[in-house]
C-alpha cells in the first residue's frame, strides 16, 4: 500500500483534536494526483466539501476549476489538501491547537508527493507553510524556495468571492503563475498515474527573498 494512501487510511476516523466531535460528517484528507509537481493547499474543507469528502467542490472549487484552467492546469495534474482536514463548525477559522494537531500530517502530504510546487491560497495555508506570521497581501504570487519545495502563494478563492475586488488581482496572480511554470518546465505530466514526474529546474533560492521577514 502507497505511503500516501496508508496515511489517509490511518486518518479516516481521526479523533486527535474536538473537530472530530463538534459536526463534521467526514475526514477531508485530499484528492489529486499523487505524483503531482504541484499541489495546492487550503485553509479547511467547507459544507459541500465536508457532504463529498473532497476538497474545493463548492463555488470555491468551481472558481479554482477556471483559474486553473487559466494557467494550463487541470485537477487530474494536481494535488488539493487543506491544513485541517475536518470542517469546523459554521465555516469558522481554524483554531492554533487545531492547526498544530493538522498539522504534521498535510508535511506527511507533502513528502510523499514530492511537488516541486507548492501554491498556499490564503492566509491560514501561507502561514503554515511559511511557519511565520504573516499576510498574504504582503506576499502573495512570490516564489519562496524553502527546503523541499518552492512555496507560491495566492488568495484563497473564497475570498474572492466574498470580496469581489480581489477576483482581478486573483486572476492576475493565477497568470504570474502560469508565467513562473512557463519559465522553469517546458512539461507538466497530466497523467495521474505517471510513475515519474518531470523535474523543474528551480534557480537557486535568493537571501534577498526572504527579506520581508
Amino acid at each position: 500500500m502507497a505511503p500516501l494512501h496508508q496515511l489517509a487510511q490511518s486518518l479516516v476516523n481521526c479523533q486527535r483534536c474536538k473537530l472530530a466531535k463538534l459536526g463534521r460528517t467526514q475526514v477531508v484528507f485530499g484528492v489529486g494526483n499523487p505524483h503531482a509537481n504541484i499541489m495546492f493547499v487550503g485553509e479547511a474543507p467547507g459544507f459541500h466539501e465536508d457532504l463529498q469528502g473532497e476538497p474545493f467542490v463548492g463555488a470555491a472549487g468551481k472558481l479554482l476549476n477556471e483559474l486553473l484552467a487559466s494557467a494550463g492546469l487541470s485537477r487530474e495534474q494536481i494535488y488539493i489538501a487543506n491544513v485541517i482536514k475536518c470542517r469546523p463548525p459554521n465555516n469558522r477559522d481554524p483554531e492554533p491547537d487545531e492547526v498544530e494537531t493538522c498539522k504534521p500530517f498535510l508535511f506527511q502530504q507533502i513528502q510523499f508527493i514530492r511537488p516541486q510546487v507548492v501554491c498556499s491560497l490564503g492566509n491560514w495555508a501561507t502561514q503554515t507553510l511559511l511557519e511565520r506570521k504573516v499576510g498574504i497581501t504582503k506576499v502573495k504570487a512570490q516564489p519562496f524556495y524553502l527546503k523541499d519545495f518552492v512555496l507560491f502563494p495566492l488568495f484563497h478563492p473564497a475570498a474572492a468571492l466574498h470580496q469581489s475586488a480581489l477576483l482581478a488581482p486573483l486572476k492576475d496572480d493565477f497568470k504570474k503563475l502560469k508565467a513562473f511554470l512557463d519559465h522553469h518546465t517546458t512539461t507538466l505530466n497530466p497523467t495521474p498515474n505517471a510513475s515519474s514526474a518531470t523535474t523543474l529546474p528551480f534557480e537557486s533560492p535568493k537571501p534577498t527573498q526572504m527579506e520581508l521577514f
